[in-house]
């Protein structure tokens, strides 16, 4: 009987070392931030915007995303799909 205990015990901490090892690094995982060529890839893209911060915040999330921004100001979102096709909550396009 006490064999089978310490069995159970030593199995169950086992486990639960096991799941917290496994939950670690994904609490430790640093933030994504966009990179520096999002950057100047977004700020070009935005420089005639009306609202320039707004462009920019959402560019520099779908870029970090995609890894992609459109060439010009303005259109061209056949030249990155990924960029293109990410929609906001209520299904409109989320990225400029």
């Amino acid at each position: 009987m006490k064999v089978s205990v310490l069995i159970l015990l030593l199995v169950s901490l086992l486990l639960s070392s096991s799941l917290l090892m496994d939950a670690a690094p994904a609490a430790a995982a640093p933030p994504t931030t966009a990179p520096s060529s999002c950057n100047a890839m977004c700020n070009k893209r935005c420089k005639k915007a009306g609202i320039y911060k707004r462009c920019f915040r959402y560019c520099c999330i779908c870029c970090s995303k995609c890894k992609c921004v459109p060439s010009g100001t303005y259109g061209n979102k056949s030249e990155c799909p990924c960029y293109r096709d990410m929609v906001n909550s209520k299904g409109k396009p989320k990225c400029p």
